[in-house]
């Protein structure tokens, strides 16, 4: 369960009457090329001005795009487990975790046997690489309800077992079936997590959105909602549960 689970003008001679034609046609000559001349360097000057113009436009465009593609490519670079760490050098130990509950629902994980089940179906490598390297038993989890009316976090939720080869991969039937993994070289991992509570209340994701320029400001769920697997830090779990006795947030 993965989310489980676009132009001068010519100039004019004047000629004096005691001067020769051999005279005029000497000066007109004179002139034309001294006019040619002048027009060639201002031509010249034209161009390299228009030149600098354009390098200059290329530069800061060229300059603007490098740095949206920089941003871009910040905000999607993959978690790694050394980046994996709270504001006090300490290890992350809190997930967000979502699923579908037309898929797999917080009652479906309370009627598992030992309301406990395993959290196989997760088709991303970067959510994989959290769970195979850097969730450890005692870990709590969200529960997050996703792709439905009223997304949110609805439930608290614990790492029972760690990362294991996920058997549905190996599965034609399944729909979470990989041929290119197997038992001796698996391709995805599972973890497995035990029910602990429900919220008080719903912490949807739309009343979450009102702290992402304070509190929850460096929340992945606000800047990588499409990843299934989550860290969250100590700081936003701790706030996060303070929302949690608080009164829901009217719709005006």
């Amino acid at each position: 369960m993965e989310t489980r689970a676009k132009r001068r003008a010519p100039t004019k001679d004047k000629v004096q009457p005691t001067i020769t034609s051999d005279a005029v046609s000497a000066k007109r000559t004179k002139v034309s090329l001294a006019e040619n001349t002048a027009t060639s360097k201002q031509d010249a000057a034209a161009k390299g001005s228009t030149k600098t113009k354009a390098s200059k436009t290329t530069t800061i465009t060229t300059t603007a795009k490098d740095n949206s593609k920089a941003e871009k490519s910040t905000m999607k670079q993959p978690l790694s487990a050394e980046g994996l760490i709270n504001d006090n050098g300490t290890r992350i130990s809190a997930w967000l975790m979502k699923s579908e509950p037309d898929t797999f629902s917080i009652d479906d994980l309370i009627n598992s046997k030992d309301s406990t089940s395993h959290w196989d179906g997760v088709r991303n490598h970067e959510a994989k690489n959290l769970m195979k390297n850097s969730m450890k038993v005692g870990d709590q989890v969200l529960f997050y309800h996703s792709n439905t009316k009223t997304p949110g976090i609805v439930a608290m939720a614990t790492i029972v077992r760690e990362a294991y080869p996920d058997h549905t991969a190996f599965d034609p039937k399944s729909d979470y079936y990989d041929q290119k993994s197997s038992e001796d070289d698996p391709r995805w991992f599972m973890v497995d997590v035990k029910y602990v509570r429900k919220l008080k209340r719903i912490l949807s994701l739309k009343e979450l959105q009102q702290y992402k320029d304070r509190e929850l400001s460096g929340m992945k769920l606000l800047n990588r909602g499409r990843l299934s697997v989550q860290p969250v830090s100590d700081s936003e779990m701790s706030f996060i549960m303070s929302l949690e006795h608080q009164d829901e947030p009217s719709d005006d």
